[in-house]
């Protein structure tokens, strides 16, 4: 069984590549924080506060979502994933990395500046001056967004690692059926923790504090699953590009077109469901045709963001779902390489437009600040993904559901 500890080694060009992104993204910060970070003109430094704060979201919940779809098959007794598991363990170091990054923005915001044109909330003449603002200032007030989102970020990194460290025990000795038993046991411990504390973040209260309070008169209940639903298909896309890139190159000698099938599932019918919450959003909405409701969608259906907000579906439904309908497509490496960019991009740009459909609402244009951001975000994750893939071997040799993971077929 020696020969299933495949030992990845990470490509020099992959190396460069990545360091190019990054130093690209650090160059665009520079100049961003120079030409618009330091403006006197508010909305130019709304410009790029909310440009950081769409990338650091969505590039650290897509990596999130890897640990989510681990800790989900887990508690599914799921054993299909085991061979291809290293990646999605790869992704998610990227948690704590970019939920740093994303706390820094947010202490800035919300303590230091108190950048008022990113949170209305934050000024407290005019929480005073209004009732809808005032009582919601119970949960919308600092101190509780903070520590919220330090909770939940830290609880997502801890049980994150947890999870990685129980799955490295896998790679020490066989185990006997006992010790079989009690290995399956915690892991189903530490998932449903995490499953626990996902839903009561990411599946209801992150995304109110994080972007739907950027509109702090407007609420909707179905905006937490739907901003779940874009996260998980673009992190569901990110596992199946490392995947198709690992078997290219030779590794993951076990995991087949079976397995890419299986993620190929996944990327369907989780863009159907966002296309079903984004239709059942906009369209009770659309149809109850109430002010303090439709003040979301006016602008993005009628103004500068119409283009961009219909084209998401597009993207982010016509596509997938006249491509990967049929089974040989999510067998299809160039195809599913393809999807998964497609998809990425879809939900990045979906992201941009909930956040800086907020900040900026008269002005859509993507430039060179949005994707020299979005380029170190990508470099950073190539990065300590490649890095974390090399410090463990691919394959965990001596999980109890190995077997049945090479003999998966569908």
């Amino acid at each position: 069984m020696a020969s299933i500890k495949e030992q990845f080694e990470v490509p020099s060009k992959m190396k460069t590549w990545s360091m190019a992104l990054i130093v690209i993204g650090i160059i665009t910060f520079i100049l961003g924080l120079i030409t618009k970070g330091m403006s006197g003109d508010e909305q130019e430094k709304a410009t790029f506060i909310g440009t950081l704060m769409y990338n650091s979201i969505f590039w650290m919940l897509i990596c999130n979502a890897s640990m989510f779809f681990i800790c989900a098959t887990t508690l599914a007794m799921g054993g299909w994933h085991t061979v291809i598991k290293r990646i999605p363990e790869a992704i998610s170091t990227l948690v704590p990395v970019f939920g740093i990054i994303t706390l820094v923005i947010f202490i800035y915001v919300v303590l230091i500046d108190r950048t008022t044109s990113i949170y209305e909330w934050l000024d407290k003449d005019a929480v005073a001056k209004d009732h809808l603002l005032s009582g919601k200032s119970g949960f919308l007030n600092p101190a509780f967004f903070m520590i919220w989102s330090i909770l939940a970020i830290g609880i997502w990194s801890i049980l994150g690692h947890r999870m990685r460290k129980l799955s490295s025990e896998a790679d020490e000795r066989p185990m006997d059926l006992n010790a079989g038993k009690s290995y399956i046991w915690r892991n189903t411990v530490t998932a449903g923790l995490f499953i626990v504390w996902f839903a009561l973040t990411v599946g209801s209260t992150v995304p109110w504090f994080w972007m739907m309070s950027l509109d702090a008169h407007w609420y909707s209940t179905m905006y937490s699953w739907y901003t779940f639903g874009s996260s998980f298909v673009s992190g569901m896309s990110l596992i199946a590009l490392w995947l198709i890139y690992l078997k290219n190159k030779g590794y993951l000698g076990y995991a087949n077109e079976n397995h890419l099938h299986n993620i190929g599932i996944f990327i369907f019918a989780f863009s159907i469901f966002w296309t079903y919450l984004w239709f059942a959003q906009y369209m009770l909405i659309w149809y109850g045709n109430i002010p303090e409701e439709t003040v979301y969608f006016k602008h993005r259906v009628q103004g500068a963001y119409k283009g961009i907000f219909f084209m998401n579906i597009i993207i982010n439904f016509v596509c997938p779902l006249l491509i990967l309908m049929k089974r040989s497509v999510k067998r299809n490496y160039t195809l599913m390489t393809f999807m998964a960019v497609l998809i990425i991009f879809g939900h990045w740009i979906d992201f941009y437009q909930m956040v800086m459909g907020s900040v900026r609402e008269n002005d859509a244009s993507l430039s060179w600040l949005d994707f020299g951001i979005a380029s170190l975000f990508i470099g950073l994750m190539i990065r300590f993904t490649s890095s974390a893939l090399a410090k463990k071997p691919l394959v965990s040799e001596y999980h109890p559901f190995l077997k049945e993971s090479i003999a998966h077929h569908i």
